[in-house]
């Protein structure tokens, strides 16, 4: 048996003081420490993106990342997108324009999008269609998701 590590994961504002073993995932840290369920695990490989969560700013694939190293940033998950009873705008959107079927996906493609619009908030158009094609969907066929991210970002821009 491994010895554990102490460390504080740092969720939507809130701090989950932890021990885990060295290898263990952001992603099962975040679902199974933490409670936070909202981040789902899809390929365990990073090629998904179902997985993905905000640390520090940047959107990462949770499965890729050691829980360890996450300690001491800022990490946001889809959980931590609404404010009180507000919706984000980019949930809004996905619900507007029909963006989701089974929702396996959502959280993963709410977090990138979120995280590349903060950042960027005037990318272009193919560039924004690159990023959201590392994230995969098995049901919605991608159009009502480019829809709904497109318009979340002109009101994420004030437009």
């Amino acid at each position: 048996m491994s010895d554990k590590t102490a460390i504080t994961l740092t969720i939507n504002g809130h701090d989950h003081a932890i021990a885990v073993e060295p290898r263990r995932t952001l992603v099962d840290a975040i679902r199974e420490d933490c409670g936070q369920t909202g981040t789902h695990i899809g390929c365990e490989h990073g090629i998904c993106g179902a997985c993905t969560v905000i640390v520090d700013g940047e959107p990462v694939r949770s499965c890729l990342m050691f829980a360890v190293q996450a300690a001491g940033k800022k990490i946001r998950t889809v959980e931590g997108l609404a404010k009180d009873d507000k919706l984000h705008p980019m949930q809004q959107a996905f619900m507007d324009h029909h963006g989701l079927q089974c929702g396996f996906c959502t959280p993963g493609f709410l977090m990138l999008a979120v995280g590349v619009l903060e950042r960027e908030p005037d990318i272009g158009d193919d560039d924004l269609l690159d990023v959201l094609s590392s994230n995969l969907c098995r049901c919605t066929g991608y159009q009502n998701i480019i829809k709904a991210v497109r318009a979340a970002a002109k009101e994420m821009r004030g437009k």
